[in-house]
């Protein structure tokens, strides 16, 4: 079973090795989703950490389907990451009509496979109106990984899906299971899906005592000042699951 932590810093990087994760999904602004992060972040985080980290390569907050200068700038992000020793890029393209891009999928999985690299498509794939249509799609492109939620709003509520995904097509593309995953729900999960693969940001809350004032606040959530990988809830989630390797 190998365990993803979505990152959004460093800090979130050092405590994912720290708890024991298999590999950083490394972003910027994980309350838009996720876009790409610094080259920066990228280095300082590879200085502290051993384990993989992929990176996500996004230009934007909403949807997948983008414009020529999107794409070519999401190209031009992507080669300096992976000259800057990312270990592979998470990206999704989406037609019009929810369909997988399969012109510029193609274009990002051989510019991965070019430097030894992995090449991911992230719950884009959770947009598209027929799993198995887009599940060959990705195949037929070269695709490592996908990150799915099984078409649903969360993980478990698309467990029927990702069964069938693992099942059917287990052997020819990697499945990591993500989106409301905790360790509450991990062993129903992975009882009925038999996936492999994991992926949660572990969201906890921190606070900054210079965010807000009684006339100016830059809080984006009540819930806290900037959230980040809660130790805690990883370390519990490994926990379950080393009990239940055994």
């Amino acid at each position: 079973m190998k365990v993803e932590v979505c990152a959004g810093s460093v800090q979130d990087c050092i405590v994912a090795q720290a708890q024991g994760a298999d590999r950083i999904e490394l972003n910027n602004a994980l309350f838009l989703g996720g876009l790409t992060p610094s080259v920066a972040t990228l280095t300082e985080a590879k200085k502290h950490v051993a384990i993989p980290i992929i990176t996500m390569v996004r230009a934007r907050a909403g949807g997948f389907h983008y414009t020529d200068v999107e794409m070519k700038t999401m190209f031009e992000d992507a080669k300096i990451l992976i000259e800057y020793g990312t270990d592979g890029i998470v990206f999704g393209f989406l037609n019009a009509d929810n369909t997988i891009d399969e012109i510029w999928t193609k274009v990002f999985v051989d510019l991965a496979h070019e430097h030894g690299i992995e090449a991911i498509y992230h719950r884009a794939f959770d947009r598209t109106p027929d799993a198995q249509a887009a599940i060959e799609a990705l195949i037929r492109c070269g695709i490592d990984r996908v990150l799915t939620s099984g078409l649903e709003t969360t993980a478990d509520e698309g467990i029927p899906t990702l069964k069938m995904l693992q099942e059917n097509y287990g052997t020819q593309i990697e499945i990591c299971v993500g989106a409301g995953v905790n360790a509450e729900n991990i062993n129903e999960i992975l009882d009925e899906t038999k996936a492999t693969q994991v992926h949660s940001s572990f969201k906890g809350w921190f606070n900054d005592p210079t965010t807000s004032s009684s006339k100016v606040s830059y809080r984006y959530d009540q819930s806290g000042d900037y959230e980040g990988v809660d130790a805690k809830k990883l370390q519990t989630f490994m926990e379950v699951l080393m009990k239940r390797e055994g």
